[in-house]
């Protein structure tokens, strides 16, 4: 397996992926206004090119985005294909955003779907489950320090 940062010409083929998965596994967990939320935010060129992307791919095929933003302090998108989760291919993406990130203290916005994901991870709630524009997530945080080595 090959994981590294995507050039801007490959970013609209992993939102391919990302709303593929996001289908399958999550949308059903969202109103109407919530999908399209998501959908808008992965069809804006600025807010994605704006995104540090890495992919991981298996034979030469993307099976799994991390994305981020704010210099690596926040996880933006993070999804792995059906075909291929379970498989430690998520895990690995998460190694290559802290290996990325200078921040002690890396967050996301975890969709439900994605919690118990994140606390195997090591992350942390830092809230109660919230929704805006649609959107349900749980805030959480991963501390680098307070993580075994």
């Amino acid at each position: 397996m090959e994981i590294r940062k995507l050039t801007q010409p490959e970013k609209p083929s992993a939102m391919c992926l990302v709303w593929d998965v996001f289908l399958e596994f999550e949308a059903h967990d969202y109103v109407e206004e919530g999908v399209a939320t998501f959908r808008d935010f992965i069809n804006d060129e600025s807010s994605i090119k704006a995104l540090a992307v890495y992919g991981a791919f298996e034979k030469r095929k993307l099976a799994g985005v991390i994305a981020t933003r704010n210099g690596g302090n926040h996880i933006a998108l993070f999804f792995v294909h059906k075909d291929c989760q379970r498989r430690g291919i998520g895990r690995k993406l998460f190694e290559t955003v802290l290996e990325n990130s200078t921040s002690k203290v890396i967050t996301v916005n975890s969709s439900p779907y994605a919690t118990e994901i994140y606390h195997k991870l090591g992350f942390s709630d830092t809230g109660a489950e919230r929704t805006t524009n649609g959107m349900r997530y749980t805030p959480m945080k991963y501390v680098k320090d307070e993580q075994p080595v």
